[in-house]
């Protein structure tokens, strides 16, 4: 009975074996785009592809007015670079908080197995914008998350945005359909942590959406003229919270390309 029970055992080992390494599983594994989008089939889906992802921390310590084109050949030209807003509760200014969100995500994304560059790591740089969506092209970048934070006039405005180029541009209708599907799911996943999301918005007017040949997304994370809302994006919980679900739409968007 013994030597039965161990022939048994040896059977169903070699079977799960055979059945493991079949076509029909490897197939399985395909439909869920788990083999062919390089994604690890394990529970901690760790990314096995080569993915760069570009991360741009917005503004910077000193603003630069002196003017660049706001497109590739384009009389229209816009300032190189601004320092950002304030936030009305914190005092912090936008460039140093933009930076600390950023190494947030960085930091979640290394973890999942990306590759991360940045624009920047620090606040005493002078990088125009038009030179960071020549960055990410010159580097090849699978996507571009520029991060930055709101200000109005009206302090009751609160909510992230999610800007994107835009479709009828001449200079972004290439990259405007991948830009959207992943903007539209990063909005997704930031509305399933419970963050008000106003919506996803192009435009035509931006340098560093015009100058960029790769893929980009701009996330407004909320209002730093909003007393509330300026001290959530200040908390280290709250920040992870973001770019966590940031993160999340990454891994949406890479996983169904």
């Amino acid at each position: 009975m013994k030597k039965y029970r161990i022939l048994v055992g040896i059977i169903m080992a070699l079977s799960i074996i055979i059945i493991g390494t079949s076509e029909p599983a490897k197939n399985l594994y395909k439909a869920s785009n788990l083999i062919s989008k390089g994604i690890k089939v394990d529970d901690k889906k760790k990314i096995e592809k080569d993915i760069l992802i570009c991360i741009d921390p917005g503004h910077q310590e000193k603003g630069d007015s002196n003017s660049e084109p706001v497109a590739p050949g384009s009389y229209v030209k816009k300032a190189r670079v601004s320092s950002g807003a304030t936030g009305v509760a914190t005092k912090k200014p936008e460039y140093i908080l933009n930076l600390e969100a950023s190494t947030v995500l960085k930091h979640i994304l290394e973890g999942k197995g990306y590759k991360v560059i940045m624009t920047r790591e620090s606040h005493d740089v002078n990088i125009s914008n038009s030179e960071r969506a020549i960055f990410a092209n010159n580097n090849k970048a699978d996507m571009v998350v520029r991060v930055h934070a709101d200000s109005l006039n009206n302090p009751g405005k609160t909510g992230a945005s999610i800007l994107i180029p835009a479709k009828e541009s001449k200079y972004t209708t290439a990259i405007y359909e991948d830009s959207q599907n992943c903007a539209n799911l990063i909005s997704s996943k930031m509305k399933e942590a419970g963050i008000k999301v106003n919506g996803v918005f192009e435009r035509s007017d931006l340098t560093g959406f015009n100058w960029s040949q790769v893929p980009v997304v701009l996330v407004e994370m909320g209002f730093l003229s909003n007393y509330t809302e300026d001290q959530m994006m200040s908390n280290p919980e709250y920040q992870t919270k973001l770019m966590q679900a940031i993160s999340d739409g990454l891994d949406e968007y890479f996983a169904n390309k």
